[in-house]
């Protein structure tokens, strides 16, 4: 079993690097059977958010299935190889529980990571990809992530993506019940900004959604408004706060729509969050006076409040994840060992069967049952100890000691015996 996991993060790569490699939900599946059908991986789980994009893979060859990424998002493999990390094994172990236990998030200790690794983890199972290994891995990850979420405070305190982004708003305007506020998506990461946002008792809310249907459902639960995205030009003008997480892989705000909209808008500032990767706003947009324009990277210095209560449950994790570590270890190393075990069998089944079919001749032969027995117990002595004993004729006095050693451990061999 070759473990094997690599990718980029936001502690490795910034948004620019990080949004070329993101992968699109509706081209998820596809992008796993390519890899796997390319030979690339036995078996794949692709894990891509907005601060991460990651590949758990059971690969022979760990650099084809970089060259793979590489080639699937068109770019040359040196100029994303800088920012990539590559974990075999336990390391590869090591880094998914730390994942899943938000240790390694922007946001130590938050949960939405979580849902977003089991998503990964379904999307694998539905093209295929997921084999006998990466479903142990799994299954060891999300149980290590609930004893660290049970038994450590990692989450105590926290301030989410989402209370980063009412924050941030909070400074540009002295109230936001007095302003109209406009959600771009209707997936998990909007629902929780519109949550937040919404008990802040806005002025308007309006959802807006490439399909009506789910911006009405969010809607309907925040007492809001619900438009295509076709319909943002027209009322763009018309919201103060504009929060935007799409999977789209152009960006949805230019900035000429933008323009148009600050001109209607007379100059009042509009206040932008963008936790898309890739970005739903043109980066031009910031250079426009009277915007305020953060990405999910800006959010990172307002979440930092309250780290400190949690580093201290930091050590407590740890030590759990490394528990979960040497146990998946131990697997892994007993597993590798199953093909030896299953030919010694056959070898030794081969033998017993070779052996029963003499012993039945005699039988049928007139021998009694004593003198049968005794010979059929003799053959298979031998026949078991040829290999060992004829081994341990051959080995060089070099080796002599280790083989005597392995000798004495599988027999159970006392020094006096």
């Amino acid at each position: 079993m070759q473990l094997f996991a690599f990718g980029l993060n936001h502690q490795t790569a910034p948004l620019s690097i990080r949004e070329q490699l993101a992968f699109n939900v509706d081209g998820m599946e596809g992008a796993l059977r390519d890899l796997v059908k390319n030979g690339a991986a036995k078996e794949a789980a692709i894990l891509s958010t907005c601060n991460r994009t990651e590949l758990y893979c059971n690969a022979a060859h760990p650099e084809h299935a970089i060259d793979w990424l590489a080639h699937y998002h068109q770019l040359p493999r040196a100029e994303i190889e800088p920012y990539l990390y590559t974990l075999p094994r336990e390391k590869a172990a090591k880094h998914s529980f730390r994942v899943a236990s938000g240790l390694d998030s922007m946001v130590l200790g938050e949960p939405q990571i979580l849902g977003q690794m089991k998503q990964a983890v379904r999307q694998a199972e539905q093209a295929g990809t997921l084999g006998f290994l990466l479903h142990k891995l799994f299954q060891t990850t999300f149980s290590v992530a609930k004893d660290v979420r049970t038994q450590t405070e990692i989450g105590a305190n926290l301030v989410s993506m989402a209370a980063a982004a009412v924050r941030l708003a909070e400074r540009i305007f002295p109230s936001i019940a007095e302003q109209r506020v406009l959600f771009i998506g209707a997936g998990e990461m909007i629902e929780l900004n519109a949550v937040h946002f919404a008990a802040r008792m806005p002025k308007h809310i309006t959802v807006a959604n490439r399909t009506l249907e789910r911006a009405h459902a969010l809607a309907n639960r925040i007492k809001g408004h619900a438009i295509t995205l076709n319909e943002l030009p027209e009322h763009l003008a018309h919201h103060d706060i504009i929060v935007t997480c799409t999977a789209s892989q152009l960006p949805i705000l230019g900035k000429g729509m933008v323009e148009r909209a600050l001109k209607v808008r007379k100059h009042r500032p509009l206040f932008i969050v963008d936790l898309a990767v890739p970005r739903d706003v043109e980066p031009e947009v910031a250079e426009l006076n009277d915007v305020f324009l953060y990405t999910v990277d800006d959010i990172a210095e307002v979440v930092k409040d309250g780290m400190g209560a949690r580093q201290n449950a930091v050590k407590e994790a740890e030590v759990i994840i490394e528990s979960g570590v040497c146990d998946f270890v131990h697997w892994m190393e007993s597993r590798e060992v199953v093909p030896t075990i299953r030919a010694l069998r056959d070898h030794a089944e081969r033998n017993r069967r070779h052996e029963m079919e003499k012993a039945l001749r005699l039988l049928s032969k007139g021998e009694t049952p004593e003198k049968v027995l005794e010979y059929l117990s003799n053959a298979l002595t031998n026949k078991f100890l040829h290999a060992p004993t004829h081994a341990l004729n051959q080995v060089h006095s070099e080796d002599r000691e280790n083989f005597l050693e392995v000798i004495h451990r599988l027999y159970h061999l006392h020094t006096e015996e």
